[in-house]
């Protein structure tokens, strides 16, 4: 499964790279590529996208279902 979430907030690789190990924290991923200039990230393997956006809420940023 791929899940696409817009990411609001990310202005740095810095930013990228919190957004990430948030995302790769949650169980089940598999795989995660953020992209800065289009504020999403596309994430695979059998997880839940509120758990994703959960995190990456709890990371300090906002996100939503792309």
């Amino acid at each position: 499964m791929t899940i696409d979430i817009k990411i609001s907030g990310m202005s740095c690789q810095h930013c990228v790279r919190a957004v990430t190990q948030a995302i790769e924290s949650v169980a089940g991923v598999e795989s995660v590529a953020v992209d800065l200039a289009l504020g999403q990230a596309r994430v695979t393997g059998p997880v839940d996208a509120d758990a994703l956006i959960a995190a990456v809420t709890a990371a300090g940023y906002e996100a939503e279902p792309a």
